[in-house]
């Protein structure tokens, strides 16, 4: 059956946020750009993007309501249900998964008494598993609101949902202080964070993910090789074989080397 029309705000809430909303949008050359902070600020209300936020965006932009459900349901950091004041995302992504991630997924289903997607019964956390958190040195990692918690362990992930559930002091490994969701999306949609210290904070990157980049600077040092020069081993690692060569090792027969396999369509276009 077709839906109603999408509830109202009550009005004191609609005033506040078209006040809002006109600072987003001032801020972009063309309104409909404000769109994604514009659904951080609905969902800063609710804690998840509701039929109604979808229609107040559209209102505020002279879009359709189709066109902003297109948006909201592309992202998966808007919500299209009620969720929690802790948004609890478990890394399985290929590294974390092998490290431990898919462990910690399943053990807090399990205690939590929840699946993907789902909120516990007292509305304070949202369990989600999530394809990479973009911290593979820190594997396997969880994040709360999109603060780290990094090399996690099922036991550890477990007492991390106990302390956020009863209320204790949590510490990311990385990154600001926590906050809930809904603090969380109103600093996404764009507007100045009041914790103290937390615009300081940062979750920098690891020695794993920096090694590269000191390599590439010299500032490794000369005993700091992670593989010999192309073509030849390390000096005190014996020659090996050539039958595991990687694709980046020159020279490989290419296209245009190889007349036996030649690129290219095997016609003219439109034949």
């Amino acid at each position: 059956m077709p839906q109603l029309p999408a509830p109202a705000y009550p009005a004191d809430v609609l005033a506040r946020l078209e006040a809002d909303a006109k600072e987003v949008i001032a801020r972009y050359p063309g309104s409909r750009s404000a769109l994604l902070p514009l659904l951080h600020l609905v969902q800063s209300e609710e804690g998840y993007v509701s039929r109604t936020g979808m229609a107040f965006c559209a209102d505020q932009l002279g879009l359709t309501t189709a066109e902003v459900t297109a948006v909201a349901t592309f992202y998966t950091m808007y919500r299209r249900r009620p969720s929690g004041d802790y948004q609890v995302g478990v890394c399985t992504n290929t590294l974390c998964a092998v490290m431990g991630g898919d462990a910690i997924f399943d053990r807090l289903k399990e205690h939590l008494g929840v699946g993907n997607d789902e909120t516990t019964d007292d509305g304070k956390v949202t369990l989600e598993h999530i394809e990479c958190n973009a911290a593979c040195d820190f594997a396997p990692v969880v994040m709360v609101n999109w603060e780290f918690f990094d090399n996690q362990t099922p036991e550890s992930a477990t007492r991390l949902v106990d302390d956020l559930i009863a209320g204790r002091t949590v510490e990311p490994t990385r990154g600001a202080p926590l906050c809930t969701y809904k603090d969380t999306a109103r600093i996404l949609a764009g507007f100045p964070d009041p914790r103290p210290g937390a615009v300081e904070a940062s979750g920098g990157a690891g020695a794993a993910s920096l090694i590269g980049l000191k390599l590439a600077r010299g500032e490794a040092g000369p005993q700091t090789r992670v593989v010999g020069p192309r073509g030849e081993a390390p000096a005190d690692e014996p020659q090996k074989g050539a039958e595991h060569l990687s694709s980046h090792d020159a020279p490989q027969k290419t296209s245009a080397s190889d007349p036996e396999h030649p690129a290219g369509p095997a016609a003219e276009e439109g034949e």
